[in-house]
């Protein structure tokens, strides 16, 4: 133990006699015995008098530095809190031992609570060596014990506090089993740190089985903090993250951190795999004020975010906001009301998955204690309902910075399970999260997974982020920072997982962001996935399983495809496409060929046709018109009767493939109906614009007779155009057919979903 050291005051009274020696005593000799005792009288009591005078002052001026301190930490300002408690401290007299200890206390949670470890641990150690640590200190220096790796001091301290309760261990693990009498909040801490105080040098020693790799990225770091980063994009190639460096808006510090208050910054990774400097987001999202703690919704167009406004009379409380992105630029940040309650924190934000859930942190009433992990499930017009995640998530100790693996595992930090010390990340499988989904009951069934060293310290680890379905990312963590500021450090985990990566699309167009995919698997899987931006999506598959995927939009045909994979030794992706055909537009049968001038079918055609004929038969419902047409030379009786002959060689392949004949209509349109540009081609055909229709004067007006041609074999089509989307779903008298009985309820469910 050690005590803060201060340097002396240094005033003017003391400065005017530096220098005066006892040789001045060699001139006594020429003054009277009387005068010197008289001229050594009124020094000392002008020195008497000063000494009473400064003493009185410092006493003063500490009193004045505590109302400050207990001012600023009312408000929650706790580094300025913790400068006029240091003020305080040293000015009080060593011989006032109570005096010090409470200011040392004082103190210590100032620094305890702004992540400065090592000055609580001397602040809280010298509360202890005055006296007037309670158990609560001792609970707090024994955590930051920890948090500081020093494990064997740490289970000292939980020994010393076992002594102040006046139990043992042995008591309380009795107590913790039988649940009679129900252990304290406070007592199942002190087993769960004694067991992280004695385990975490063995964790440590196992790190080689953990598999991960973590390294700092200095490109990221500043000589701040830096917290929270957050992947986005299709192509995660965006990293957004909180930062109170420079750059940061305004110019005065945090009275909480001594920092300026938190900005969002973003960095972006170009082609060759290289991320940008990291720059301030220019919008009105960042302000003078704290924003930080970034998730994004699934096509990454809203920002659910963390804010903390000012307030220079009122405590603040967090809150979680959002921000919608227009093009490349983030709006302004709108508070989400979660609850009415206006005296409690909401922060940390993490979108589920599937969208339905956010999930936060908060310390209101209702929880296990600390703060907890709650989720409220989400609607268009807001939040619909508001549950505690519970036990065994949640502890008596503080779980913070939930996110979620994009396979459905939820990640999060506490301090409140065994570890190394401060925060470590923890997560539960998804699994486990679906077989366990009524948060507000108790889950003993439930794992509680540590992944173990580097990727948790003995300092706080936290705030993680993916790349996609890998067990790849940033995170961030305050180890080997004396100063307590957090920085961004990558991690990758060596695994083999096999995805499959899919894209919705209309065929002969564009990506179809509105998409849905159902994927089901003969394991059980039964999923809901809604694609991204552009029409894609990523999903982890299990060797020996069968897979159907059904990709649907409003306005389209469906189309599915099948998918099983073996094991395999290294990480494989598989790519699916899906092709969705209008239902109101005529959609283009690419690759059909007829012998010249005849109607005949080449062979060649008949992929095209089997994609068709699978088409036909994933939408039993619907009819087609299969027509076919020609371009403008050559007459137009000529040209309709060959199209005509055409299209009835196509329906007739269809019907001899079990497509029945009254689902199909073949018309011959010859050059009556000239093709329609769309978008799309004008990207091969860049001479060309969307809605050029390619008649015979717009051919003609053409000045390049490669460009002619180009034009007479687009005219040279054929297409099918969906006439009915109800075919074979009611009876001769208009009514609905009776549907078959229904399946067992998985079964049930998949054939709901696919068809």
């Amino acid at each position: 133990m050690y005590e803060i050291q201060t340097n002396a005051t240094f005033t003017p009274h003391n400065r005017k006699y530096a220098g005066k020696g006892v040789g001045e005593r060699g001139c006594t000799h020429n003054k009277s015995t009387n005068a010197a005792l008289l001229y050594g009288m009124q020094r000392l009591y002008t020195l008497l008098y000063w000494v009473v005078v400064l003493l009185a002052l410092a006493s003063c001026g500490a009193d004045t530095a505590m109302k400050k301190g207990d001012k600023f930490f009312a408000l929650g300002e706790y580094y300025d809190a913790a400068t006029m408690y240091k003020k305080a401290y040293s000015q009080t007299a060593a011989k006032d031992r109570p005096l010090r200890g409470v200011r040392a206390l004082k103190m210590a949670d100032c620094y305890r609570r702004i992540n400065q470890t090592q000055r609580a641990i001397a602040a809280y150690n010298n509360a202890v060596r005055y006296k007037q640590a309670d158990t609560t200190a001792l609970f707090h220096l024994a955590q930051l014990q920890l948090k500081n790796g020093s494990y064997k001091e740490a289970e000292k301290t939980y020994q010393l506090l076992l002594d102040s309760l006046g139990t043992t261990e042995a008591n309380l693990k009795s107590n913790a089993s039988k649940k009679k009498p129900q252990i304290t909040s406070l007592e199942s801490q002190i087993l769960v740190g004694l067991e992280s105080a004695r385990m975490a040098p063995q964790w440590k020693a196992e790190a080689e089985y953990s598999g991960y790799t973590v390294k700092k990225q200095e490109l990221f770091n500043s000589r701040r903090a830096e917290y929270s980063p957050a992947l986005a994009g299709e192509d995660y190639d965006q990293l957004y993250f909180s930062s109170t460096r420079n750059q940061a808006k305004g110019d005065e510090l945090s009275g909480i951190t001594g920092t300026k208050n938190a900005d969002i910054f973003f960095s972006q990774k170009d082609d060759k795999g290289k991320w940008s400097k990291p720059e301030p987001i220019d919008s009105e999202l960042n302000t003078e004020e704290d924003e930080g703690a970034t998730t994004f919704s699934s096509d990454f167009k809203t920002m659910y975010l963390t804010v903390c406004k000012t307030d220079p009379s009122y405590p603040r409380y967090a809150q979680i906001a959002t921000s919608k992105r227009s093009d490349a630029s983030w709006g302004k940040a709108t508070v989400l009301e979660i609850s009415k309650d206006t005296l409690s924190t909401f922060a940390h934000p993490s979108i589920s998955p599937d969208g339905q859930w956010l999930y936060f942190v908060s310390d209101m009433p209702g929880g296990q204690g600390g703060y907890d992990l709650w989720r409220a499930e989400l609607s268009s017009s807001g939040v619909i309902s508001l549950e505690n995640v519970g036990a065994p998530i949640n502890t008596p100790g503080d779980e913070l910075f939930p996110t979620f693996r994009p396979n459905g595992d939820l990640y999060f930090s506490s301090n409140g399970h065994p570890g190394f010390g401060g925060l470590d990340i923890y997560y539960v499988e998804n699994e486990q999260l679906a077989a366990n989904s009524s948060p507000d009951k108790p889950h003993p069934s439930l794992t509680i997974e540590h992944p173990g060293w580097p990727l948790n310290s003995a300092g706080d680890d936290f705030g993680m982020t993916f790349e996609g379905l890998h067990n790849r990312g940033y995170f961030s963590s305050n180890r080997g920072d004396a100063r307590g500021w957090d920085h961004i450090f990558s991690f990758e985990k060596s695994e083999v997982i096999q995805t499959v990566k899919g894209w919705v699309y209309e065929q002969d167009g564009y990506e179809l962001p509105q998409g849905l995919v159902y994927m089901v698997g003969n394991d059980g899987t039964n999923k809901k996935i809604s694609v991204r931006g552009d029409g894609s999506f990523e999903e982890e598959i299990k060797p020996g399983v069968d897979y159907v995927f059904l990709g649907t939009c409003k306005g389209y045909l469906n189309h599915k495809e099948e998918l099983r994979v073996e094991p395999v030794l290294e990480s494989e992706e598989y790519v699916l496409q899906f092709p969705l055909a209008s239902i109101t537009a005529p959609v283009l049968i690419d690759n059909i060929f007829y012998d010249f001038d005849k109607a005949t079918l080449r062979p060649e055609s008949e992929e095209s046709l089997d994609n068709l004929i699978a088409l036909l038969n994933e939408n039993p419902n619907v009819t087609i018109e299969l027509s076919a047409h020609t371009d403008n030379r050559g007459s137009d009786a000529y040209n309709e009767r060959l199209s005509q002959r055409r299209a009835e060689s196509v329906v007739n392949y269809l019907i001899e493939h079990g497509i029945a004949a009254d689902r199909l209509s073949p018309v011959g349109y010859g050059e009556k109906k000239p093709k329609v540009i769309k978008r799309k081609l004008t990207e091969k055909y860049d001479w060309l614009k969307a809605d050029d229709v390619l008649t015979e004067e717009f051919i003609n007006a053409l000045d390049d007779e490669e460009k002619r041609e180009v034009c007479h074999q687009l005219n040279r089509r054929t297409e099918f155009i969906v006439l009915r989307t109800t075919y074979g779903m009611f009876d001769a008298e208009g009514k609905v057919k009776q549907q078959p009985a229904k399946p067992q309820k998985e079964e049930q469910q998949a054939q709901e979903d696919l068809w």
